[in-house]
């Protein structure tokens, strides 16, 4: 990148990333929330980052901030960087993959290019990170997902897990018990209407899960 941007830019720019994926734009208010920062300090931010040359971001007021051209391939560089480290981690120091979110959010602001460059090809230019989440590549641009959450799938349907989308130690620990980790297959035994529960099977072992769940697991249909 021609600027150089700090932890906290960088922060920003991968949380609005991340709000926005569904392209709606993401409002202060969910800014602050997920950064856990006041929102008048957000709207201060947000108003710097759009004036930076080039702008990171465009703001209206109420109608909240999307990236530029320019933020978003600095989103996806913090988010490379990120996704790169956690599959470093596993793959060569042992870590578990409920371990790996937060030394990776520790060390994503400082590794060189050339390091990030290293590790890729030590691994084999990875395409996926610990939890399936896709690794944007090299040029800065994200693979295109055409996963399924597992809360669209009904009775009779199968799947392989692809992704989990969650940092959260205790629920990865929770579904690695159950073996739901990318490339499990599933099949749905049942649906409840009323609570929208899953009744699931892996293999041998049946078991319920609500929504909360399911919509953060990302499966391929079979």
């Amino acid at each position: 990148m021609a600027q150089t941007l700090t932890i906290s830019i960088q922060d920003y720019l991968k949380t609005i990333y991340e709000l926005t994926t569904d392209g709606e734009s993401a409002s202060t208010n969910a800014l602050a929330k997920k950064l856990n920062i006041k929102p008048a300090s957000v709207t201060g931010m947000v108003q710097k980052l759009a004036s930076a040359k080039p702008a990171l971001v465009e703001y209206q007021k109420h109608q909240g901030v999307t990236l530029t051209t320019a933020g978003r391939r600095a989103a996806l560089e913090v988010i490379r960087h990120h996704r790169l480290l956690e599959a470093w981690l596993v793959q060569t120091l042992g870590y578990s993959w409920d371990e790996v979110h937060e030394e990776a959010e520790r060390l994503e602001h400082v590794i060189s290019e050339d390091f990030e460059r290293r590790i890729a090809a030590a691994m084999g230019h990875p395409t996926r990170d610990p939890h399936g989440e896709l690794i944007p590549t090299a040029d800065l641009t994200m693979p295109l997902d055409d996963s399924t959450p597992l809360s669209a799938l009904r009775p009779n349907q199968t799947g392989v897990v692809l992704s989990v989308k969650s940092p959260e130690t205790d629920l990865l620990r929770h579904l690695e018990g159950f073996g739901l980790i990318p490339g499990a297959k599933i099949r749905v035994l049942s649906y409840s209407t009323f609570d929208h529960n899953l009744t699931i099977k892996i293999g041998t072992k049946i078991f319920v899960l609500g929504l909360n769940i399911t919509s953060r697991i990302l499966i391929k249909e079979t």
